[in-house]
């Protein structure tokens, strides 16, 4: 079992305070490995590295940066599988999976890289014909970066690689379930030779590194994914101080399964959607709208569908879904499910821990699946992050779009329909981030901005070419000769 440490100014150190976490498989509740309880100090020290290395870094060119992350891009891309088997060793994704989304950090790596090279800053007539104005975007400075469990690799990496190329250092606080996964990450960053200081990691309890990077007067922004209650936290500690925040949150996400759908597709859909990573997704499909003329097929056809889904270790083949990250998070699930009953819904599938001899040691909850839901239960309005998923039936699509938008979340959405009419409809009237039709709720593109609505985000986007916007301030620069 190896003891990993913290990054900071370019070497890797423990924590001041001694102390250690440990990290358990949640397919095995065998120790992987072990990370530091960092301290206030420790992300001092991290803040003093990044502000003595903001002022060169923003010096270096758009292009000289982004050589540093195509250095970085192909690092991790050359431990692909390392890295990937520590995420599924970790939190119990499969190892394709795993696979896929240390591919995902590499793309959004090289993304990035290129945009070292897109204008920074427009043209802008003046009223003097004898001036010229422009402008140009500038680094915030120190980033302070807040990343969940779920997306080890990928959510910090697209908030590190936009923060990096537009000039800015930064401080990570990863999700301690998956300190291992990152420092494996922060590891291709130092062989990458970037210089000191331009990144650093603290792990450590959000209570102290996570407070910390929030009330740090040395931290100009904050980019945080995770849940709603500790990011409405965030933003009100940020607004304290003036510091920029951008909050990407939870989910309560429905798909749409409108009475012309391809059931096979939709039942496909929905599968993946709800199921894929244990439904520990933001985007993951939470509640299934179904018109009461197909209700009863699609039922059936998705019935036999959850058949054909093999769950155990992630790290065996043909295994399709893992266990839940933690017994905690197995814990709340199972909670989810005990609601779901006691609330009157009609429980039609699943909705055990699994037991038996390759399950006995993990955290195995069964795909599970709610009928006869109300809209107003518990399990059709909280985010679960878990394979749960809920039935409601609906008429018209009027009825479905007024269904969709039934919760405090507005992340992502989804219709399967031949419709063109109601295409439009959809995305016009349900109040989400991410609309897609005729494919799953999950499903985000680099390239693309992602963000949510009502309660699931700041409203700030992330990715693509919006990412510059949270990561840089305009300056308006007016020139007389």
């Amino acid at each position: 079992m190896q003891t990993y440490s913290n990054y900071i100014a370019g070497e890797w150190s423990p924590s001041v305070s001694g102390k250690t976490k440990e990290i358990i498989n949640p397919a095995t509740q065998e120790v992987v490995g072990s990370a530091p309880v960092s301290t206030a100090e420790d992300l001092d020290a991290a803040v003093q590295a990044a502000s003595e290395a903001r002022v060169a870094w923003a010096k270096l060119s758009g292009a000289a940066r982004g050589d540093y992350l195509y250095k970085v891009a192909n690092l991790i891309e050359s431990r692909l599988d390392e890295i990937a088997q520590a995420m599924t060793e970790e939190m119990g994704k499969t190892f394709p999976e795993a696979k896929g989304e240390t591919a995902r950090g590499v793309a959004i790596l090289r993304y990035y890289a290129g945009e070292g090279m897109r204008k920074v800053g427009d043209v802008i007539p003046s009223t003097d014909n004898e001036a010229f104005m422009f402008t140009k975007r500038v680094p915030l400075g120190v980033v302070g970066i807040i990343t969940p469990w779920n997306f080890p690799v990928a959510i910090p990496i697209w908030k590190m690689a936009p923060a990096l190329i537009y000039g800015n250092t930064i401080i990570i606080k990863p999700a301690s379930e998956t300190a291992i996964t990152a420092a494996k990450v922060i590891d291709c960053f130092h062989e990458a030779g970037l210089p000191k200081g331009v990144v650093n990691m603290v792990t450590g309890p959000g209570s102290v590194i996570g407070d910390g990077i929030v009330n740090h007067p040395g931290i100009m922004g904050i980019s945080f994914t995770g849940s709603d209650v500790v990011g409405r936290g965030i933003a009100k500690g940020a607004v304290a101080r003036g510091a920029k925040f951008q909050l990407e949150m939870g989910g309560k996400n429905p798909v749409i399964i409108a009475a012309d759908a391809d059931l096979d597709k939709a039942v496909e859909g929905t599968i993946s959607g709800a199921f894929r990573s244990t439904g520990q997704k933001c985007t993951a499909t939470s509640r299934v709208l179904v018109h009461s003329s197909i209700k009863e097929a699609f039922a059936d056809k998705l019935l036999s569908a959850m058949e054909e889904i093999k769950i155990g270790n992630g790290m065996e083949d043909g295994v399709w879904m893992g266990p839940c990250s933690s017994e905690g998070q197995m814990e709340t699930v199972l909670s989810y499910i005990e609601k779901g009953k006691e609330e009157g819904a009609k429980l039609i599938y699943g909705g055990n821990r699994l037991a038996g001899s390759e399950y006995d040691k993990g955290f195995y909850v069964e795909p599970t699946i709610f009928d006869e839901v109300d809209s107003k239960m518990q399990i059709a309005q909280e985010e679960i992050f878990g394979p749960v998923i809920a039935l409601i039936t609906f008429d018209d699509i009027e009825e479905a779009f007024e269904l969709a938008n039934d919760t405090p979340f507005g992340l992502s959405a989804s219709i399967y329909t031949e419709n063109i009419g109601a295409m439009l409809q959809f995305i016009d009237n349900v109040d989400a981030g991410l609309v897609r039709i005729n494919a799953e709720t999950a499903g985000v593109e680099l390239q693309a901005p992602f963000g949510g609505m009502k309660q699931s985000s700041s409203h700030s986007r992330e990715q693509g070419e919006a990412a510059i916007e949270f990561y840089t301030s305009i300056k308006t620069v007016f020139v007389k000769g």
